[in-house]
């Protein structure tokens, strides 16, 4: 079976998550295997409607992550596995292969109908996409029974051509079309007035659900996407975090809580009374903050405090004025409940008395699923940290469990010693042991700039990969003297950025971390790389890069 939304009954608006699609596009944040079974898993828990897995012919490890979730996730009671396909019948039959075990199952497929893409891109006519769009709809159709198109670049296309496209594609079999504003260029009320035209234009739009995509290079992704509910789309495309190529695209966690704290406002746009409390789309706020952290976590991709709904600072008051208000009333500052996206008031204290079930419940509540081995060496780290900290916050709590989970892989190049002499008048000096994949041990040592610099270059030393260190940041957990630092560097190999993340007492210890976690992640992709692979990479990656 592949249709679970009849479009006629749609009466809410459904969410599209492509954070292992779209969002996995942001550099730096690729995921393996079993880093996106994990995150997909949290998404069903979420509540989304439809996972957007990923884009099986791209690559081998693509192809296997979609057949997992596929087999995993996608059970009767849980949500729509997606898998992306250009109007291709190649693309086409690896998605209907990877999404098989699912039990419902969209393709989802694209190509692009501006003139500009169209003229530097595809080098087609505009008569060419309307004999291959329709074509291929159909040829997907023989796969599943549910299937989407996106016209790419849709926001910039002509709108008279866009909707010859669309109604063709959904005479041919399209249950989805979904507009996307591939370079985040249209305004509100532009991209508004383009879902509207696309309801008074489209002969067939009713036997299609109107989906939208955005990027936000401009910032206006999330109230483009409200504009277009306001309008008629009835389908959200969006990432967790916001995370995606360049500005990243609609953020999940903005557009949910939007529609939930303003649903009196948008009640009427979708045919409901106005006083109506029934939330407008099927998702579990309560997961949202641990949907947030888990995902940060296993991309390495940091949030920022002042970030809407789940930065640091969403819910804390400084200004004397504003806490006053707060405490005769949260109302006075407050426009939602904390505890509304799974943040708990009443926290469970942990010091160094504190049991391992106690540590591993709270982790939990923060959004860490770790192993029995990540757990048990976060726990040790925990009560080595607790016998140094008087005060262990959920911030410390984070950093110990973001370090672990993202530990140096146990089949790559593992960090045994580093040790660092420097001052202001000696020559920063770094001595390392690593342990290689093939268990050897290999000692070196470097001279620096300074001491980062220092371990960095004896690393390389024993390590040998090629790769460009193009970022590098620091910064305190929590404060104090004996704050947790964490460490965030990203490594360019050609035209992949590979990022590493660690945290440590000890900034010169986190950053020797940090940097093995990225040549480890380096070291994975240059081991399962073959000239079959990069050549079907290759032949995709103009088409991935802009995707919708």
């Amino acid at each position: 079976m592949s249709i679970k939304f009849p479009p006629q009954s749609v009466d809410r608006v459904l969410i599209f998550d492509t954070t292992l699609r779209d969002g996995e596009q942001s550099p730096g944040a690729s995921l393996n295997v079993d880093e996106k079974l994990t995150i997909a898993r949290q998404l069903a828990r979420l509540g989304v409607d439809i996972i957007e897995a990923g884009f099986p012919f791209a690559s081998p490890g693509d192809f296997e992550a979609v057949q997992r979730i596929a087999e995993t996730i996608g059970t009767e009671s849980g949500p729509v596995i997606c898998g992306l396909a250009r109007t291709t019948r190649a693309d086409i039959e690896a998605a209907a292969k990877a999404l098989q075990p699912a039990f419902y199952r969209r393709i989802h497929t694209f190509i692009a109908t501006s003139d500009i893409h169209l003229e530097y891109k595809l080098k087609k006519s505009r008569a060419d996409v309307l004999a291959i769009a329709p074509e291929m709809v159909a040829y997907a159709k023989t796969f599943v029974e549910d299937v989407e198109f996106s016209p790419e670049d849709a926001g910039r296309s002509d709108p008279e051509f866009l909707y010859q496209v669309l109604e063709q594609v959904i005479a041919a079999g399209a249950t989805t079309i979904n507009i996307p504003d591939t370079v985040g260029y249209t305004t509100p009320n532009e991209f508004g007035g383009l879902i509207r035209g696309i309801k008074e234009n489209v002969p067939n739009i009713d036997q299609a659900v109107i989906s939208v995509h955005g990027h936000n290079d401009l910032g206006l992704a999330v109230a483009n996407f409200l504009d277009a509910v306001k309008n008629g789309a009835r389908q959200l495309e969006c990432t967790i975090n916001g995370i995606g190529e360049r500005a990243g695209n609609a953020a999940l966690e903005e557009l949910v809580m939007a529609l939930y704290v303003r649903r009196q406002y948008y009640n009427p746009f979708l045919g409901r009374s106005p006083q109506l409390e029934e939330p407008l789309t099927n998702i579990d706020t309560r997961q949202i903050y641990k949907t947030s952290r888990l995902v940060s976590n296993l991309t390495g991709m940091l949030i920022q405090p002042n970030k809407a709904i789940v930065g640091a600072n969403a819910f804390a008051h400084e200004s004397g004025i504003h806490q006053d208000g707060v405490l005769k009333n949260k109302r006075t500052y407050e426009i939602m409940d904390a505890q509304l996206i799974g943040l708990a008031d009443n926290q469970i204290v942990l010091g160094k008395l504190s049991g391992r079930n106690a540590f591993a419940t709270r982790l939990k509540e923060l959004g860490f699923e770790l192993t029995e081995t990540e757990l048990n060496k976060a726990f040790v780290r925990f009560k080595d940290l607790a016998d140094k900290k008087k005060e262990i916050t959920d911030w410390d709590l984070e950093a110990i469990a973001k370090d672990e989970s993202q530990a140096v892989d146990v089949n790559g190049y593992q960090l045994e010693f580093v040790q660092v002499s420097c001052g202001d008048h000696a020559q920063p000096t770094a001595t390392v042991t690593i342990r290689t994949p093939q268990g050897e041990e290999l000692t070196d040592a470097a001279i620096g700039t300074g001491p980062v610099d220092a371990v960095y270059r004896a690393i390389n030393r024993v390590v040998g990969l090629p790769n460009r260190l193009i970022e590098y940041s620091v910064q305190s957990v929590t404060a104090g003297i004996d704050a947790i630092g964490e460490v965030t560097i990203r490594l360019q190999e050609g035209d992949r950025i590979h990022s590493g993340h660690a945290a440590n007492t000890d900034v010169i210890v986190a950053s020797a971390q940090a940097y093995m976690n990225a040549l480890n992640r380096l070291y994975r992709v240059l081991e399962q790389r073959s000239p079959q692979v990069e050549s079907t990479i290759e032949a995709t990656d103009t088409d991935v890069v802009e995707l919708v």
